[in-house]
């Protein structure tokens, strides 16, 4: 089976998406709404060090730019 991400537009489509999940013919998946995990917990150590030290590098050379 295939598995598939929609969008809803209508109000309407819960009830008929639940009808359908009662006739057996889909299951509907629950999606977390909300993180607690903070970003930087999230992203921590996604970067190689040398491409995160040269990504630093870069971001404060452009802050001082801006200070001039």
């Amino acid at each position: 089976m295939d598995t598939l991400l929609i969008q809803i537009t209508n109000q309407n489509a819960y009830s008929l998406l639940n009808e359908l999940e009662k006739l057996h013919l889909i299951k509907v998946l629950k999606k977390e709404s909300t993180s607690t995990q903070k970003l930087s917990e999230k992203f921590a150590g996604k970067l190689p060090a040398d491409a995160a030290k040269k990504l630093q590098n870069h971001i404060t050379q452009s802050r001082a730019e801006w200070d001039m």
